[in-house]
């Protein structure tokens, strides 16, 4: 079966996305040389403590020594490039997985919460598609791996929308204020606009409702290029307001798979 013009660019404008959020996360860690040596902040003497099994932790102190971590990283940065230029491989995915595992395994599980969480999704949707299209139908690992990266995507914003309405501080309004008192540019001046109790429980109530409405984007591409947009200058805004320029890379990598999808329902 022969892959449509909209899916081949849903897929090439994803992957060359993710590419540009993995080559960023790379970048930022390979700056991070020094706080991750042996005399650094995050030194792997310090984390391999929470490996209880001793032969496993003998295993990773030879993965985590400082020329072998920098080699994989290295290694990712070349995958990330090659990724965006050539598209992907099974070879190539598979290669990146492990490596984003190993460096989740560094971190203890995660290093930067929600965009190393999307970065694993769209890695899990990559090797869904790369794996079915090997032993399968071509189209239909793309159909999957695109839906797998959907649904997490979405799910996640609902979720987090649903947990906003949960807490008395977003529902009266009172977190705008404390997260940006707390932001790169904080505290509030006493006259700031989110300092006024009607103009923050607007916000808030903004942001909770989008979030929950998120299911919605998936009844037309309309709706969903709305929500996409949203979801972007969301996700902006946080990198200003509090420096987290890997959420917005790496949640913009899951847009086209959601563009799609939502095509699929006209």
């Amino acid at each position: 079966m022969l892959i449509d013009a909209p899916l081949v660019l849903a897929v090439r404008t994803l992957e060359v996305l993710f590419a540009l959020s993995l080559a960023i996360q790379t970048l930022e860690f390979l700056r991070m040389g020094a706080a991750t040596s042996e005399a650094g902040l995050w030194s792997w003497s310090v984390q391999r403590s929470d490996i209880p099994d001793a032969k496993f932790r003998r295993f990773l102190d030879v993965l985590f020594a400082p020329d072998m971590h920098r080699l994989n990283l290295c290694l990712r940065l070349i995958a990330a490039v090659w990724l965006a230029l050539y598209g992907s491989s099974l070879g190539l995915v598979v290669g990146l997985f492990v490596s984003n595992v190993l460096v989740l395994i560094r971190w203890r599980g995660a290093f930067n919460g929600g965009s190393d969480f999307l970065t694993l999704v769209v890695l899990t949707g990559l090797l869904i598609a790369q794996l079915v299209g090997v032993f399968g139908d071509v189209v239909l690992g793309w159909q999957a791996g695109l839906w797998y990266i959907t649904i997490q995507a979405i799910t996640s914003y609902f979720m987090s929308g649903w947990v906003k309405i949960m807490r008395r501080e977003w529902r009266s309004g009172a977190a705008m204020t404390i997260f940006l008192n707390a932001a790169i540019y904080g505290p509030l001046s006493e006259r700031h606009l989110l300092r006024n109790r009607g103009v923050a429980l607007l916000c808030a109530w903004a942001f909770i409702v989008w979030e929950c409405c998120a299911p919605l984007a998936l009844v037309s591409l309309e709706l969903a290029t709305v929500f996409c947009a949203l979801a972007g200058v969301f996700h902006f805004l946080v990198f200003w307001f509090f420096g987290l320029n890997r959420f917005f890379w790496a949640w913009l990598a899951s847009f086209p798979a959601i563009l799609w999808c939502a095509t699929q329902f006209q």
